[in-house]
C-alpha cells in the first residue's frame, strides 16, 4: 500500500519487492552494497522513488549480465556533474563491450554444437559398422 504525501511516494520493503518480484533479502543486498539507500523510520524501510528507479536500473542490469560494479558506476553517473549525458556515454560504451562478449559466446557455443553434431555422426556411423 504506497502513501502518498503532498507529491511524495513511497513503498514498503513488501511492495517494492512484490513489484520488481524479488525477494526481500534481494532488495536488502542491494542496500547493504548501497545501490539503494531506503530512509529508515526506526525498522522500517520506506523507499522513495528513487531507490524504486535504482532497482529498475540494477534488475537491468543483472538481465543484461552486467556486474553490480559496472550496475554500481552507471547509477552512481547519474548524479555526477554532467550527470545524464557521462551516464548515456558509459552505458553506451559498456553496452558495446557486453555485446562483443555475447557475440564471441554465441560463436563458440555454435562451433561447439558443430562440432558435437560432427562428433555424433561419427559416432553413429561407427555403431552402424559395428551392427
Amino acid at each position: 500500500m504506497a502513501s502518498r504525501s503532498e507529491d511524495k511516494q513511497t513503498w514498503t520493503i513488501r511492495e517494492i519487492a512484490d513489484e520488481f518480484d524479488v525477494t526481500h533479502r534481494t532488495v536488502r543486498h542491494y542496500e547493504e552494497l548501497g545501490l539503494i539507500t531506503p530512509e529508515r523510520l526506526g525498522t522500517t524501510r520506506v523507499y522513495h522513488r528513487r531507490d524504486r528507479t535504482r532497482l529498475g536500473l540494477i534488475l537491468r542490469g543483472k538481465r543484461l549480465g552486467f556486474p553490480l560494479e559496472e550496475i554500481r558506476t552507471i547509477i552512481d553517473l547519474y548524479d555526477a556533474p554532467r550527470g545524464r549525458r557521462s551516464q548515456l556515454e558509459y552505458v553506451l560504451a559498456q553496452i558495446d563491450e557486453r555485446r562483443a562478449d555475447l557475440e564471441q559466446r554465441r560463436r563458440d557455443l555454435d562451433a561447439a554444437i558443430d562440432e558435437l553434431g560432427r562428433f555424433e555422426e561419427s559416432c553413429r556411423a561407427d555403431l552402424e559398422r559395428r551392427a
